[in-house]
């Protein structure tokens, strides 16, 4: 039987649906929505306020967003996956007071930093676990360790306090110093925002994140391995959850029990108002970045127009409650746009030669 096939182009030369191509364009414009905001709201600031765009005020409001963005690069690659890790602030506490205590009894700066990411790297290990093997939804498992870290922190933290006069000059000067107005902490969170893209577009591991988190069950037909995916991306939160906390002592200088207590929501926020789906499989580190920095510059904007410091966390509700609300409506455009698009084309049969 011979079989002939309809003119239709290679699948590589198919263009992609209508789904597809809005969604693409959609993204896009929420991270370019998010970067607009962003920038309106530092000109207004700068009108109302002369000084706020000062070499010192650039600095401040890219140190205050520096740990933020490196723990929201972590969570993003949780959440593409169409999971969470809520214990990222408990993790970032107790490694900080590690790197903090290391630092304390006269040990080396860098053994200090790679002793809050090992610490963090066995957090998010835990989690991983928990998660992939044992097939505990995320959302639990996350929240039980959030509060059996932090539990761990305050029985082993007490009163005690690690202030800045407890750390090495240079640790400190390195957590404020900087070339011009771009602290260092700005330059690693940056190094490891870009490393961590392009991992994701051009690497196999990266885009199985992707295609796990869109439908973990069609990934696991793929033969993609879908455990080992989910504890690599709970891993990877974990240790970047360490290094931030790492910076964050030397940013603040000052840790104790309380430390990242509630930040997990922060983050949480950060990478949702950035445009990283909350149901997985969409979204960029990049635009969790740009959720970041939005979220950390409101703190900075409000005080410098001289409103009240009560209303950052109003502000990061609306924000959030926003991007839920733009993810709601995209999706079901997606949707839509997915019935509406032609099915492939099936093959013909020559007439002449059935009985071939």
């Amino acid at each position: 039987m011979t079989v002939t096939t309809t003119d239709e182009p290679s699948a590589a030369g198919t263009p992609p649906s209508g789904g597809a191509r809005l969604l693409e364009r959609v993204l896009r414009m929420r991270e370019l929505a998010v970067l607009a905001v962003f920038l309106v709201m530092i000109a207004v600031t700068q009108a109302g306020n002369s000084r706020f765009l000062s070499e010192q005020g650039v600095k401040d409001l890219l140190l205050n967003a520096a740990v933020l963005v490196l723990v929201a690069t972590g969570q993003s690659l949780v959440v593409l996956t169409r999971n969470v890790d809520l214990s990222v602030g408990s993790t970032l506490g107790i490694s900080a007071f590690a790197a903090g205590t290391w630092l304390h009894g006269g040990g080396n700066a860098v053994v200090a930093v790679l002793v809050a990411v090992l610490l963090g790297v066995c957090c998010g290990l835990l989690n991983g676990l928990l998660v992939s093997l044992g097939r505990v939804p995320a959302l639990v498992v996350t929240l039980g360790t959030l509060y059996v870290v932090r539990g761990a922190d305050s029985l082993w933290v007490g009163a005690r306090q690690i202030t800045a006069a407890d750390l090495p000059a240079g640790f400190a000067d390195f957590g404020s110093g900087g070339i011009l107005a771009v602290p260092w902490l700005a330059l690693i969170a940056l190094a490891v925002l870009v490393a961590t893209a392009y991992y994701l577009k051009h690497y196999p591991g990266g885009r199985e994140l992707y295609a796990l988190g869109s439908s973990p069950e069609a990934a696991r037909l793929a033969g993609i391995p879908v455990r080992r995916r989910i504890l690599a991306a709970y891993t990877c939160c974990g240790a970047l959850a360490g290094l931030a906390g790492a910076l964050y002592l030397a940013r603040f200088g000052n840790v104790d029990s309380g430390t990242g207590s509630g930040y997990e929501l922060t983050v949480v926020s950060a990478v949702v108002v950035g445009g990283v789906a909350f149901t997985g499989g969409s979204g960029s580190v990049y635009g969790a970045a740009l959720g970041a920095l939005l979220l950390t510059s409101v703190g900075s904007v409000l005080p410098a127009l001289g409103v009240s410091s009560v209303w950052v966390l109003a502000i990061d509700g609306a924000l959030l409650l926003l991007a839920i609300a733009v993810d709601r409506v995209v999706a079901l455009r997606v949707a839509t746009a997915l019935k509406k698009s032609p099915g492939p084309r099936r093959p013909a049969m020559a007439k002449g030669n059935a009985g071939a």
